[in-house]
């Protein structure tokens, strides 16, 4: 019988284990077999850097490897060259092989950061394998395990159909690929987000088919930005990169909406089901300040990804320059010129930004406009602000450590 603390703790940040009851299933058969589950996760290296967003789906097979079992992390150095249409309204451009391995490499280097690299627990496995060598009457056979009727029903092929917009035969294979990447590592278990569910379907109807036993599927909830509404992103802007500056790491999470505190803690941290619930129940009665829930946040994060004495400086750093409002001794000098002060006494901050860090005034104006730009860790709202409000203050631009320093006047 399947422990019942370890059940709860792996459905932590889970929207759905299916087919219900499966996870527990799969936990008892690893009990009476005396042997360890095969969890499986696939990752396509089309970008040289991860963010947190990433990462939940890889803490959540730590847990795995922590309860004993085996991480089967596939790279998916051969359906990177598809490109995973999962949620996409238009098809990805195609890669070039050579950056897809560097990124491969990269990729792999900051997982590491995140799981048990020890080989007992963890299988490093690449897709170009066993896809590689696939030969026209064998990916003929994988094909005709379904049809194009049950492809068009993924939502967002659906979503393109309807709208009239083009769907190529290279992504309409790309299910195909990810279901048989099961059928090679002969998984009991696969990991992916919501927006996953199709392929990970594909990879059950696909060892049943090879006269495997289907594997189990858990899906992981999305983690929101730091705007807390949309989805972690770099293109929108809203990420924390997990090979950035712990410093800035730090005061992202800092600046993170106070409702996503406990969404960040039950993706991004190891605590015990209970403990989660315990410290709900304290941020639900007001027992605990949440500045001071996300300075523990921002600590537990960046100890498990950079260290215990990254995290410590980070917070330090971030005391000194937002708590205490002194200037860190790194902080460059923002020097004011007579010609920056426009009729009025105002300042146009879009132009000065441009001149101390670059980029366009144009993109400076937006990034007022959506709070990315702050004094003294007060967040500016107008495009002029008077010369007063700005000597002596604190101004950061951005997410960069470098984009920040104390505003010199006249």
């Amino acid at each position: 019988m399947a422990d019942p603390r370890l059940l709860d703790d792996l459905l932590v940040g889970a929207v759905d284990v299916l087919p219900e009851g499966a996870l527990e299933a799969k936990l008892d058969l690893a009990e009476r077999e005396r042997r360890p589950l095969r969890v499986k996760l696939g990752v396509d290296p089309t970008a040289p850097d991860i963010h947190l967003g990433h990462t939940v789906v890889l803490n959540k097979l730590r847990q795995f490897q922590d309860a004993g079992h085996v991480a089967v992390l596939i790279i998916g150095d051969y359906t990177a060259r598809i490109g995973d249409p999962s949620g996409r309204s238009k098809t990805r451009p195609r890669l070039d092989g050579a950056v897809i391995d560097a990124n491969a490499e990269t990729y792999k280097e900051q997982a590491f950061r995140v799981l048990d690299d020890d080989p007992e627990r963890l299988e490093i496995r690449y897709n170009g394998e066993w896809l590689a060598p696939l030969t026209m009457e064998q990916l003929f056979e994988i094909t005709a395990t379904t049809t194009v009727a049950r492809i068009l029903e993924r939502d967002d092929f659906a979503r393109r159909w309807a709208a009239h917009q083009p769907i190529s035969m290279l992504e309409m294979l790309y299910p195909f690929a990810q279901g048989y990447d099961s059928v090679a590592v002969r998984a009991d278990i696969e990991l992916g987000g919501t927006d996953q569910v199709f392929n990970l379907f594909m990879g059950r109807d696909l060892q049943t088919y090879f006269g495997q036993e289907p594997q189990a599927v858990l899906t992981m909830d999305i983690l929101p930005g730091t705007d807390g509404v949309e989805r972690m992103s770099k293109s929108v802007g809203n990420y924390i990169g997990v090979d950035e500056d712990p410093r800035d790491m730090y005061g992202k999470v800092m600046s993170i909406p106070d409702a996503a505190i406990l969404t960040y803690f039950r993706l991004l941290t190891p605590h015990h089901a209970d403990e989660l619930a315990a410290l709900q129940r304290e941020y639900d009665e007001g027992a605990v300040n949440p500045r001071d829930l996300k300075a523990r946040l921002a600590r537990e994060i960046i100890t498990r990804l950079r260290g215990a004495e990254a995290a410590a400086a980070a917070e330090t750093h971030f005391d000194t320059v937002f708590r205490r409002r002194e200037s860190a001794a790194d902080l460059q000098a923002l020097e004011l010129r007579p010609d920056d002060v426009e009729e009025g006494g105002g300042v146009f901050l879009p132009a000065v930004l441009e001149r101390w860090f670059g980029q366009t005034r144009s993109e400076w104006r937006r990034r007022i406009v959506q709070g990315g730009v702050s004094l003294d860790g007060e967040p500016v709202s107008a495009l002029a602000v008077p010369v007063a409000a700005l000597a002596g203050r604190h101004l950061k631009a951005g997410k960069s450590a470098t984009a920040q320093g104390v505003v010199r006047g006249l």
